[in-house]
């Protein structure tokens, strides 16, 4: 009897000891909470990558419409400028010719009586506070005479045939020039000087002659 208990308590510790194949493991606390805690992680890690892709978006059109306003108000504030521009200069182009006109009434007042002489001197200080209105407008006459001919800045009127000037310089004015900033609002009327007839051809043909060497 004694054996055959033996037996059978050596039999269930073998038993006991022994892992089935089949047995179900059936999940724990603790590894409930790592696996929920990694999927939980990994959604958060996921939406947090699309909120900041979506923030950038939105700023780069932030960004990109803050540049293009910019850039409209910058060329509105041109235009603006251009048209307050082209508004001046056409009233300062109306207000040239009586310049001119008091100019070349006044280069004869030597001649004139004291009388005269008298007058002169109050149109003298209009023709001035006129001049002063042009500069404080950005107005500047042009500077012609003993400069070569610029069809840009000058208007020929007449050509002069000389040996005392250089072929295509100004050597007369007949009335100023003006421009405004960089943009020439009306060009000089010029006579530009040329080679006599007899001097051009011998520079003809000696032109010829050196082409013929």
């Amino acid at each position: 009897m004694a054996d055959a208990k033996e037996n059978a308590t050596a039999n269930n510790n073998n038993g006991q000891n022994c892992e089935d194949p089949c047995e179900i493991v059936m999940p724990t606390a603790e590894n409930y909470d790592a696996e929920c805690t990694a999927t939980c992680s990994s959604g958060i890690e996921a939406e947090l990558a699309a909120a900041q892709k979506e923030a950038a978006e939105y700023k780069d059109k932030y960004l990109r419409g803050l540049a293009e306003s910019e850039n409209l108000r910058k060329r509105l504030q041109k235009e603006k400028q251009e048209l307050i521009q082209y508004a001046i200069q056409n009233v300062i182009v109306d207000f040239l010719p009586p310049i001119d006109h008091f100019e070349n009434a006044l280069r004869f007042t030597d001649q004139a009586s004291d009388e005269v002489k008298h007058w002169a001197i109050g149109f003298q200080m209009i023709l001035s506070q006129l001049k002063d209105v042009l500069t404080n407008n950005g107005v500047v006459p042009l500077k012609a005479l003993g400069t070569p001919f610029d069809h840009n800045s000058h208007e020929a009127i007449e050509m002069i045939e000389t040996t005392e000037h250089p072929a295509g310089t100004v050597i007369e004015e007949s009335m100023i020039g003006y421009k405004m900033g960089e943009r020439i609002i009306r060009p000089a009327r010029v006579k530009v000087a040329k080679l006599p007839n007899l001097e051009a051809e011998a520079l003809e043909e000696l032109d010829e002659y050196n082409q013929q060497q």
